[in-house]
């Protein structure tokens, strides 16, 4: 792009600002500007279950970068803006009544926590976590004895547990698994994650069906079924839908829960990438479309796009993975996301295990915890297509 030639990104998570620096880092010299929907720059969301959550980290240790970087950098970043549209044959984004022109748009408008369609689920003092506003209004309801109700068992669920707990709260999960992330990682992993929460202090009711949530003498009751339990507060953690509003409304093609690109990130309109949770990209490596929410990947696809941006070459090709902190208990994860028919589970002994998953005889994924040497090589079965050890 040139000088006279308009970046303008869509989000102000850190897939948006990845693609700022990657573009900038690639020679990129148009004006850039970055919408960020929050009134907060760019921070880190990992530790709003973990660190930030129990009180370990302040709220100055969050964000991705300085202030200085954006003035350094030259990218103008727009706090509490939200765009309202997208007009791909004029190449305006629209906030409001004002528009604004671009070269190339990025769209990075992350996920929202879904909430439960039961009754009750809508009530506003149920909390979900997402956003730093969401941690701390969380820690504010934390006090010791004081009794909160988790509903779900993912990674978030989890999390959030192990940290509420280590706090001296009362935790209660309940979820419909029968083990926490048995149909992602399999039952001896969720055995695992299940010692380790009860081992924190978690009460668990699992195979459970969350069928009403009520208000009652400040606090709430959740209902499932042949019991009720009471709790101060109450947390969704029963997973994110991408925000893809505003490509769809614009008519980008969309598919399997987010914007379909190719592996430069480019969407079917001309001039407009998705970046990060919002994508359905196509990995190199993979040899198909993957619909990844991972922190790691939301900073791959914007080093991609930001880098392609400024007139260079570069490809989504990496097999995704994250890390995920239970407490004081760490999983490393690197896998395609989208299946398995085989779990080889691995004991090392002294809490350490590993977990090679295979489809159709090819290893498609590989967990580990408390060995980072396999979570290494894990990461060469997978992206090189090679058989099930």
């Amino acid at each position: 792009m040139r000088e006279d030639e308009r970046l303008v990104i869509v989000g102000g998570g850190p897939a948006g600002q990845t693609t700022a620096g990657a573009y900038r880092e690639a020679g990129g010299r148009g004006r850039v500007t970055i919408l960020a929907a929050e009134d907060t720059p760019p921070y880190r969301r990992p530790p709003l279950t973990k660190e930030y959550l129990r009180g370990e980290i302040s709220r100055d240790e969050l964000p991705i970068q300085s202030p200085k970087w954006f003035e350094d950098n030259e990218i103008e970043l727009r706090l509490s803006t939200e765009a309202t549209a997208l007009d791909p044959d004029r190449k305006l984004v629209r906030i409001g009544e004002e528009e604004l022109r671009y070269d190339a748009c990025v769209l990075a408008t992350g996920s929202e926590p879904i909430r439960l369609p039961v009754p009750g689920g809508d009530h506003p003092e149920i909390m979900v976590m997402r956003t730093v506003e969401d941690s701390i209004r969380l820690q504010k309801r934390i006090e010791p004895g004081s009794r909160i109700v988790v509903v779900g068992s993912g990674f978030i669920g989890c999390e959030a547990a192990a940290s509420l707990s280590m706090r001296d709260a009362e935790v209660t999960m309940v979820s419909l698994e029968n083990v926490p992330q048995a149909s992602r990682l399999g039952e001896e992993t969720g055995d695992r994650i299940l010692s380790w929460l009860q081992g924190y202090g978690v009460e668990t009711h699992f195979g459970a069906s969350v069928e009403e949530v009520r208000e009652k003498e400040g606090g709430f009751v959740v209902n499932i079924g042949d019991e009720e339990i009471s709790g101060k507060s109450v947390l969704f953690g029963v997973g994110v839908k991408s925000r893809t509003q505003l490509a769809e409304a614009a008519g980008l093609e969309v598919g399997r829960g987010g914007i379909v690109t190719d592996s430069s990130m480019r969407t079917s309109a001309p001039g407009v990438f998705a970046v990060g949770d919002i994508s359905f990209a196509y990995n190199e490596a993979a040899g198909r479309h993957l619909h990844v929410e991972h922190w790691g990947e939301a900073l791959n696809h914007g080093r991609v796009a930001g880098a392609v941006i400024a007139g260079g070459e570069a490809a989504w090709g990496v097999a995704p993975g994250f890390w995920s902190t239970i407490g004081e208990k760490t999983l490393k994860y690197v896998s395609w996301g989208d299946g398995w028919d085989e779990a080889r589970f691995t004991d090392h002994g002294g809490g350490a295990f590993t977990v090679r998953y295979g489809l159709e005889g090819v290893c498609v994924g590989v967990l580990t915890h408390q060995r980072d040497e396999d979570y290494e090589e894990g990461r060469k079965l997978v992206e090189t297509g090679a058989r099930l050890p």
